[in-house]
């Protein structure tokens, strides 16, 4: 009975600790999206529902750290100046935001 109680408890926690790690997005940067997508495509409960689908789309492909890594060079490639154009330019932050718009197109196909 303990040995069953136990057993049931691992897997669980092992399920648990697996949802965990796909659901690395913190709930203000899933809402940030949401709002974001809404003010773009309109302000409507559909649109709700389909901007909350397009980000757990997002994350299911993309962890959230390299979903901060797409936002920060998208966000820094709207800044001028000499030191913004490292973001501009490289294989390295081309591919980041490469795997962002990816998950984008992927999530767009899915939910709208």
């Amino acid at each position: 009975m303990i040995r069953a109680t136990l057993t049931a408890a691992l897997v669980l926690s092992a399920g648990m600790a697996g949802a965990q790690a796909i659901n690395d997005y913190p709930t203000n940067a899933r809402a940030d999206y949401v709002f974001v997508c809404m003010a773009t495509n309109g302000q409507t409960r559909e649109m709700l529902e389909r901007c909350s689908c397009a980000i757990d789309q997002i994350a299911e492909i993309l962890s959230y750290d390299d979903y901060v890594k797409a936002e920060t060079v998208l966000a820094m490639r709207q800044t001028a100046g000499e030191r913004a154009g490292i973001f501009r330019q490289g294989i390295a932050v081309n591919d980041i935001v490469a795997n962002f718009r990816r998950a984008e197109a992927e999530a767009e196909i899915l939910c709208f």
